[in-house]
């Protein structure tokens, strides 16, 4: 967990997405005006790993970010999901529509709808994949080859930036580097996204929820079923940022933290 002071009754708390981790906020958390907490969920960045036998279900994530609002968020608290993350925020803030001021999701509506998956099938093809899958990472060579595997994911990632979260997102093993990640991560779940349970949080979430979605983006949902979703939210207000892609964080700090800075100084009800 990587923490900015700052004065005040305020605490943002920031959660990245998928196979991310909190030093990819380094440059936006410290242009909110605000205490700022960025979290490692669990198997992410420095957390720990879940022990052998263990998987990542969804809803851990949830009860860890509820942990660390309990712990260490001061009396207002806004929570800022990415991807994976805003996933993670909006189920809490479903759950818990007591306690957040605000909520901003960055491209944080969930995936497609996998209502229609064959939930069986893909069980079995889940219990294969956790038996290996920590057997089958791909070492790295170098941080220039790690970072330059980040930028072949992120075209608009630039190279020094790369090589930063690169130092930071890997660590050294006898067979070279290695991404600090679980590789459990990369096996796909037993439970399917289902679009219907989704919404019955994203119906209960009382504060204002500001949606972000990046201009240059090509990992979101089509027009209609991201208006289809945020219409499913009592009070927001959608922003696409330009020059942005889906890793915004990385593509317009800047411009992101004014977004975000406007929502930590709004008094809310």
């Amino acid at each position: 967990m990587l923490e900015w002071d700052a004065p005040g009754s305020t605490t943002v708390v920031l959660v990245h997405g998928f196979l991310d981790f909190a030093y990819g906020w380094h440059e936006v958390a410290p242009l909110l005006g605000a205490h700022v907490v960025a979290v490692d969920m669990r198997g992410h960045g420095d957390s720990d790993r879940v022990g052998a036998g263990g998987y990542y279900h969804f809803m851990d994530y949830v009860a860890d970010l509820d942990d660390v609002i309990r712990r260490v968020a001061r009396e207002r608290v806004i929570v800022v999901g990415h991807s994976m993350g805003g996933g993670i925020a909006a189920y809490w803030a479903g759950a818990r529509p007591e306690r957040p001021a605000a909520l901003a999701l960055l491209e944080g509506l969930g995936p497609p709808d996998q209502r229609d998956v064959d939930v069986a099938a893909r069980a079995g093809l889940w219990i294969d994949g956790w038996r290996g899958a920590r057997r089958a990472f791909r070492p790295m060579a170098s941080l220039a080859a790690a970072a330059a595997r980040l930028r072949k994911h992120d075209p608009l990632l630039g190279d020094a930036l790369a090589l930063r979260l690169a130092e930071h997102g890997t660590r050294v093993t006898d067979d070279g580097l290695v991404w600090k990640h679980d590789p459990l991560h990369l096996t796909q779940g037993p439970h399917p996204f289902r679009l219907d349970a989704a919404a019955q949080f994203w119906r209960r979430i009382a504060c204002p929820v500001l949606v972000v979605d990046g201009a240059e983006s090509t990992l979101n949902l089509s027009d209609a079923d991201r208006a289809a979703r945020r219409a499913e939210l009592r009070d927001v207000r959608h922003v696409v940022l330009p020059g942005a892609g889906h890793m915004m964080q990385r593509h317009q700090p800047t411009a992101l933290a004014a977004l975000l800075a406007g929502t930590v100084s709004t008094k809310t009800t």
